[in-house]
């Protein structure tokens, strides 16, 4: 029996609810943003997700969606997230143009009416509901026909029951049809290499994996910068916000048109492109280079922001993201602070006893040798050089660092260490190195937490 078909057969005799998915356009500039209704319709599959734990309390994501009763007012799901629109309107090109960018909010399908409630955060980072639209589940306008199956998914790594696990699909982009072996082996490598990495590691058996894609017409995917233009099984492209390492789809109805024939709350789309890049966002998808020399550190440091809406901890390589002004508020993300309190440490059950809040590192040092680094990084780039030239460089930069901690008295403190978040000021990170800071493999000890309290919304009762 096919394995879709499997899937609804069991969902069938748990009376797993249906998944219902609303599509919105989301718009807007740096400092002005709407929503507007796109479509609702019924996936094929029932839903994944664990019916013990339908409220998020995790306070993560730029944004959080509620689906509220609408005859009683009970909220009946809800789930924080971040944006593609999010991440761009803090760019320079959002100061001058508004555009509009394509979003999925995924619940259980109610049996009546409800009301969609979506939240942003204020000022000083704090929830407040800025759209809201009546769902009718049954209205004539919900679409309920699916194509069948364009491929099926393969079951990589299975715990049991997709409703008491954590489902993540890994989707296949720039795969020719003589390369779906090739897709199949990296997607096993890439999930066996998840589970090598602490917490995951130790939670594996909260975990499926499932792998999905369908084959394109020529092998790769689109890089604008080098005039490569490739169609995609999703439309992941390179140069996304004008980096030439950020590598992201902006077709959403694609994207979940194809992720929706495989059980998923999570997905990571592993593209088969060599140069380094990636990316990830909270609650949406992460993404990564199949073919580069530094794929088991993208893969799991891209899915560290999607699954567990990590911030990233260094502050040196070139980002999109225009600095903050002003006052800096205290980031919702789990691993990065503003300090503003020493004494109310955000992860202070994990500080080090006696360590110094901020913590002294050797930043200096650490700067002068990453200010050489990324002048030859971008001019590694400019000059089109060959991407195992850009391979040594970070290798160089991973001894410097190491020989650099390995004699710091602090090499493995949990504390306050300045400079976080793309910039060198205002924010501190928990630990010298991390998964989230630079290419050492390991998460710090506040980074495995948070995992761990999305792993357990996902898989615990």
């Amino acid at each position: 029996m096919p394995l879709i078909a499997t899937l609804l057969l069991a969902a069938s005799t748990a009376a797993a609810p249906a998944t219902l998915r609303v599509d919105l356009q989301h718009s807007g500039t740096s400092d002005r943003e709407a929503w507007a209704l796109e479509r609702v319709l019924v996936e094929p599959l029932p839903w994944p997700g664990n019916p013990a734990r339908p409220v998020d309390d995790s306070n993560r994501g730029i944004n959080r969606f509620d689906v509220v009763d609408a005859a009683t007012g009970k909220r009946l799901y809800s789930r924080g997230y971040s944006t593609v629109f999010g991440e761009w309107r803090t760019t320079d090109e959002a100061k001058t143009l508004a555009r509009s960018f394509q979003e999925s909010l995924r619940f259980p399908k109610p049996s009546a009416p409800v009301e969609l409630r979506v939240f942003g955060r204020d000022a000083n980072n704090a929830f407040v509901q800025q759209w809201s639209a009546t769902i009718d589940p049954n209205a004539l306008d919900v679409e309920r026909g699916n194509w069948p199956a364009p491929a099926e998914p393969i079951r990589v790594h299975y715990s049991g029951d997709p409703a008491t696990k954590v489902d993540l699909l890994i989707l296949g982009e720039g795969y020719a049809k003589d390369e779906l072996p090739k897709f199949e082996a990296q997607a096993r490598r890439m999930a066996a290499h998840l589970f090598t990495v602490s917490p995951f590691k130790e939670r594996a058996k909260d975990f499926n994996v499932w792998a999905l894609t369908v084959p394109v017409p020529e092998s790769g995917v689109s890089r604008p910068s080098t005039g490569i233009h490739r169609a995609g099984a999703v439309g992941l492209r390179y140069d996304i916000f004008g980096s030439e390492r950020y590598a992201l789809t902006l077709d959403n109805r694609r994207f979940r048109d194809l992720a929706q024939y495989a059980p998923y709350e999570f997905v990571e789309i592993l593209f088969n492109g060599q140069t380094y890049g990636g990316g990830g966002i909270f609650g949406q998808f992460s993404t990564a280079a199949a073919d580069n020399d530094w794929i088991d550190y993208l893969f799991v440091h891209e899915f560290g922001h999607h699954f567990a809406g990590l911030a990233d901890e260094y502050y040196t390589s070139p980002s999109v993201y225009a600095p903050a002004s002003g006052q800096k508020v205290e980031p919702w993300e789990p691993n990065v602070t503003a300090l503003h309190d020493p004494a109310a440490l955000k992860w202070k059950s994990r500080a080090t006893p006696g360590v110094a809040l901020p913590t002294p590192w050797p930043k200096a040092e650490f700067e002068t040798f990453e200010r050489d680094i990324q002048a030859r990084r971008a001019k590694l780039r400019a000059d089109k050089r060959p991407e195992s030239e850009m391979t040594a460089l970070f290798k160089e930069e991973m001894g410097l660092e190491m020989a650099l901690f390995d004699r710091s008295p602090v090499r493995t403190a949990v504390g306050a260490f300045e400079g976080a978040n793309y910039e060198a000021t205002g924010y501190y990170r928990p630990q010298l190195q991390c998964l989230m800071f630079d290419r050492s493999g390991e998460f710090c000890q506040v980074c495995s937490d948070a995992i761990e309290q999305i792993i357990d919304l996902y898989s615990k009762p």
